[in-house]
């Protein structure tokens, strides 16, 4: 059986595992318990930082923090990070201060939080500022073996983590996870799907029933949206010949986004973005608004036909 864990959960292991880093600071928006940064503060209290429901201090504290040498971890929901947009772009990137930012429940995943609370343009906010580097990893396995490479990475980033469990996928092959490398999870000849977070385990759905169909389809983890993995993207198009995005955020800017400037610029393709359509979520289960926005494994399939159909 599959083993199911919460992406968030893998970046609160990882802060502990860095902990012997004295340079390793927490810093916390009243969140602690929902983004699992709670685990550090409870073993380090004298490195853990409480701003309250500060976003915008939180980063500069974590600016000045990074000047002096720390390496400041800060976290909060997704949708709170960009309250905090001018002090991450003017304090953070701008110098280019080492600050690793996490927004944890972000997308329409998250569900019953409504669409106020569903962060669907992060990705795309993040990957507009020089110096930032942009994830989305899809497991718990894989946030925390990124989350533990940032402090060695020498400049800002930025984490999307999500609330609730998804399959894991990299169980026994963690030491293959880098910053900035995709991961092919799944070998096929007739399409590939390019894809993060909750929609890697929808994407090898959609996969494994296409298979049966006589459609064989490569699934990859693109878990860093910048710097995206272009040699990997240029082999896929070679191999595959037609690219399917999919990605739990706004196919404006993010995932799709990314990989369509690289296509449209270095490597013409077939291109289907499976994302959320110029539209906010609404309030629900989470495997209700992946069907509501269309989004899930059979929306993936679709995706992929057309895609194969237009080679």
């Amino acid at each position: 059986m599959t083993r199911m864990a919460a992406t968030r959960d893998g970046y609160g292991q990882a802060l502990l595992e860095i902990a012997d880093n004295p340079k390793v600071v927490v810093l916390e928006a009243d969140l602690g318990k929902s983004t699992k940064s709670l685990h550090f503060r409870k073993e380090y209290p004298e490195r853990t930082v409480s701003c309250g429901i500060g976003e915008q201090n939180m980063l500069l504290v974590g600016a000045g923090l990074a000047s002096s040498g720390f390496i400041p971890f800060a976290s909060t929901f997704a949708i709170f990070t960009e309250r905090a947009f001018e002090q991450m772009r003017n304090g953070v990137a701008r110098p280019n201060l080492a600050v690793h930012l996490c927004g944890s429940h972000g997308g329409t995943h998250t569900g019953t939080d409504g669409s106020s609370a569903q962060s669907i343009e992060d990705l795309a906010i993040y990957r507009t500022l020089p110096n930032v580097v942009v994830m989305h990893p899809c497991d718990d396995v894989s946030t925390k073996q990124l989350t533990k490479q940032l402090p060695e990475l020498g400049k800002p980033s930025y984490m999307r983590t999500a609330r609730n469990k998804t399959p894991v996928m990299y169980d026994g092959r963690e030491d293959e996870i880098k910053i900035g490398k995709g991961m092919i999870l799944r070998d096929g000849a007739d399409a590939a799907i390019i894809a993060c977070g909750v929609m890697v385990s929808e994407s090898m759905k959609a996969a494994e029933s296409l298979e049966k169909q006589g459609i064989s389809v490569s699934v990859v983890d693109m878990h860093t949206l910048k710097p995206l993995d272009t040699d990997l993207v240029k082999s896929l198009v070679d191999k595959c010949g037609a690219i399917i995005t999919a990605e739990d955020h706004s196919i404006i800017g993010g995932l799709g986004g990314a990989v369509a400037e690289y296509l449209s610029s270095n490597c013409p393709a077939p291109l289907e973005r499976v994302g959320v359509n110029d539209r906010f979520g609404e309030s629900g289960q989470p495997d209700e608004m992946l069907n509501l926005l269309g989004i899930s494994s059979h929306h993936i399939e679709n995706a992929v036909k057309k895609a194969q159909s237009r080679k």
